[in-house]
């Protein structure tokens, strides 16, 4: 049963409650004496109040103690808490609180020894003892036995109590939320949630393919080739001087002669880069529906409001 402060349990408890925040409430003994101011609300991993953080202020300095929420009368309309039959004893013998201290169930007993034995045998309903029948049978089961609230100072009925079977249920004068002090119903309203799904709607697929096509080209080429002129020289049939002439048998006049050939191959080359990336485009799309809120509706009888006493608070 692990407690947590109520701003911890919901960060956004102003709005459940429609700013009607208890934090601030002066707390009052039911002679109208103020005693300290709610700091805190602890509440039980299900969101259920179990304790108010009542700073004790001038009437015990500095003291911050714990209130059990079934001892209290909340009054919203004057900003105020009631401690029910609370006493200065009591309050200087409770365990001091602190946001250092984690409440756990040693803490808890501490807290709740005391307002058990208000007084030897005392009750913590004086004013309801009369009208309650005497239950001679246990309520809860065999080991949680009352006759009455007066029984809540008989510290034989919470023996058998442990931190394995312990539940809050088993002390509603502690912590039950009585009708007379405590009417509280829940207001609800509509609100429209915008969420996105998420669904593919297509597929792109970018590949390469091989085209081909012929291409021409044209080289310009070189070939030699051997071109033999014979002519009659101008001084043909003259007679030449003795000696000059000289025949030499097998005389050869060689030419080396080279020729082009054309050398085309292929050869592969980047033509152009191609970046394949995905762009989000956003867009905001608007929607209305109809949707349903609960408004309180308080309908006070002013007459029967002036007739009231002050004994009939509530």
């Amino acid at each position: 049963m692990a407690l947590m402060k109520l701003e911890e349990y919901d960060p956004n408890y102003r709005e459940t409650f429609e700013d009607d925040d208890i934090k601030g409430f002066g707390v009052y003994t039911e002679a109208d004496e103020k005693i300290g101011t709610v700091t805190d609300v602890l509440v039980d991993d299900n969101g259920h109040f179990r304790y108010l953080v009542v700073d004790l202020g001038f009437w015990i300095f500095g003291k911050k103690v714990l209130l059990p929420v079934g001892l209290s009368r909340i009054e919203y309309e004057a900003d105020r808490v009631y401690a029910t039959n609370m006493t200065k004893e009591q309050a200087e013998n409770l365990p001091e609180y602190s946001d250092r201290i984690v409440p756990d169930y040693d803490y808890e007993e501490r807290v709740r020894n005391v307002y058990r034995t208000p007084a030897m045998g005392a009750s913590l309903y004086p004013e309801t003892d009369a009208m309650l029948p005497v239950v001679t049978a246990a309520p809860v089961d065999a080991d949680y036995a009352i006759s009455s609230p007066a029984a809540i100072g008989d510290r034989a009925n919470y023996t058998t109590f442990d931190r394995d079977s312990y539940n809050y249920e088993r002390e509603p004068y502690l912590y039950g939320l009585n009708e007379q002090n405590h009417q509280t119903f829940k207001l609800y309203e509509e609100r429209l949630i915008a969420n996105k799904t998420r669904a593919k709607t297509g597929e792109v697929a970018v590949g390469k393919r091989v085209e081909t096509e012929t291409a021409r080209v044209s080289v310009a080429i070189e070939k030699e080739r051997i071109v033999v002129e014979r002519t009659t020289p101008a001084d043909a049939g003259t007679a030449v001087a003795p000696g000059v002439a000289n025949f030499r048998e097998g005389e050869v006049a060689r030419i080396e002669v080279y020729e082009e050939t054309p050398d085309i191959r292929k050869e592969a080359f980047v033509r152009e880069e191609v970046v394949v990336k995905k762009v989000i485009d956003r867009e905001t799309v608007d929607a209305e529906e109809t949707i349903r809120r609960e408004e309180l509706d308080i309908d006070s009888d002013v007459n029967s409001m002036k007739n009231r006493t002050s004994d009939d608070r509530f």
